[in-house]
């Protein structure tokens, strides 16, 4: 029997899980409400369930699995240590053996949109290049990052390497979570442009955004102000267009620091394709000045939302995020 690997993805809202083979075909997946208010036990209880589950489906057993989690691990302990968008920020919890002994397999942990940046690489446009440089910005509730740099995934002692979402933008710009101001996700994630389009329903200035929700703020989303903008809300259409040309100053900086040969864009935000795409193209072109930046693509994520669980299985074929970086250094230097 073949041999297959789990990704599980944890995010603030939604668990999703799959199981998959070395060449990335998915066998079967699932995915489930977090209900992160439960707790972290029965959060971690529910992606067991979950995983059992994706299993029967697939028929065969992973040899492990790798999860994303929404903020900071001890990738090497297996251990959260600060995930600020789920209650209690599961401080110091040892997801991986809690796991490990209800699964029967071994449990590697990494940050979620590093994860999802493993997955692009493996299994998305990364696949096929030899030894790429490219960078990943996941928009969604904030915005997140992944570093590769020649064929090699960034993680950092604290594997935190690559918050592209909190590089500086605005000086003395609006306060960010992550206790700095002006960072990029406080005018480009999804809360900063919705927030946007509320202001504009409130002020009679969107018509068609407020016919499309009813005139219900609640239903405001990036993905309405979009339908919106495509059908004549020019404000909507405005404020989409500037919080795209933020997102290209920070590719653009990315860029010039990285000079990649990729830089992709996943999370729900990216869902808007093209409105948001080709504006921002247009600032790193504008923007970017010391070399021809006609080489570098910038994509929208070819995985969408199978990212993080794909990147989970490949941190599971690896054997989590050391032998990861000692097999791509290895890679690398031949």
């Amino acid at each position: 029997m073949r041999e297959v690997w789990a990704g599980a993805d944890l995010g603030g809202t939604t668990i999703g899980v799959a199981v998959a083979t070395a060449e990335g075909e998915v066998l079967a997946e699932r995915c489930a409400p977090t209900c992160a208010y439960e707790g972290p036990r029965r959060v971690v209880e529910r992606i067991a369930d979950l995983l059992e589950q994706t299993v029967r489906e697939a028929g065969v057993r992973p040899v492990a699995l790798g999860l994303g989690v929404p903020g900071l691990a001890d990738v090497n302990a297996g251990v959260t240590r600060f995930l600020p968008n789920l209650p209690t920020q599961w401080r110091d919890l040892p997801v991986s053996a809690w796991l490990a002994e209800r699964l029967g397999c071994p449990v590697h942990l990494l940050n979620d949109v590093r994860i999802a940046t493993l997955g692009e690489l493996v299994f998305g446009w990364g696949r096929g290049r030899d030894r790429p440089t490219m960078a990943m910005f996941a928009i969604g509730t904030g915005i997140g990052g992944g570093v590769v740099v020649e064929g090699v995934l960034r993680l950092g002692p604290l594997g935190a390497a690559g918050e592209l979402g909190h590089q500086t933008v605005v000086p003395d710009g609006p306060p960010c979570g992550c206790g700095s101001r002006g960072c990029l996700e406080t005018v480009a994630s999804g809360p900063a442009i919705r927030a946007e389009g509320v202001r504009l329903v409130a002020s009679g200035l969107a018509p068609r955004l407020a016919e499309i929700t009813g005139g219900d703020v609640g239903r405001i989303t990036p993905e309405t102000m979009a339908a919106a903008a495509r059908e004549g809300d020019e404000l909507v259409a405005r404020a989409i267009e500037r919080a795209a040309r933020w997102l290209g100053i920070g590719v653009a900086n990315i860029v010039t620091a990285l000079h990649p040969d990729l830089v992709v864009l996943g999370g729900g935000v990216a869902g808007m394709g093209a409105q948001l795409l080709e504006p921002l193209r247009d600032e790193v072109r504008r923007r970017v000045r010391m070399f021809p930046v006609d080489t570098v693509q910038i994509e929208l994520s070819r995985l969408g939302g199978r990212a993080g669980m794909l990147g989970g299985v490949a941190l599971a074929m690896a054997g989590g995020a050391r032998g990861l970086c000692a097999r791509m250094q290895g890679e690398a230097q031949r």
